[in-house]
């Protein structure tokens, strides 16, 4: 999963400068209708009852980080949330920083009364 540039000057910083950082005391999984790219940005949902879903990750081997428990994010009971295509691991529950993105296998429709649901493992974070 490609990590933002945040993320990366984030790690150079705090191992080539020594500058302090503070990680956040929690992750959250939020869904894209538009993909990000390492700049940020893409189009994340929004309204309808949408909200970041909090994700814990297993220590990591050999450069990877899975995720621990499944994550579940409530059953859409307003409105359409439309075309989903991506996922990002952000570091606050809204706005914040995006970390970690990557594209969904294919494009998911989200109608009223869907849910969405990554299996435990299922969402891998690597560094290279």
């Amino acid at each position: 999963m490609p990590k933002t540039y945040y993320a990366d000057n984030t790690a150079l910083n705090l191992f080539l400068r020594n500058t302090p950082f503070a990680p956040p005391t929690q992750t959250y999984l939020g869904l894209f209708s538009v993909t990000p790219t390492p700049a940020g940005g893409g189009t994340e949902i929004a309204g309808n009852g949408y909200v970041r879903v909090a994700i814990t990750f297993l220590p990591p081997t050999n450069g990877q980080c899975a995720s621990m428990a499944d994550v579940i994010f409530p059953v859409n009971i307003i409105s359409d949330w439309g075309n989903v295509v991506a996922f990002g691991v952000f570091d606050a529950i809204s706005g914040g920083n995006l970390l970690y993105f990557a594209n969904l296998s294919s494009t998911r429709y989200v109608a009223v009364n869907d849910q969405i649901k990554f299996p435990a493992g299922q969402i891998i974070a690597t560094e290279t």
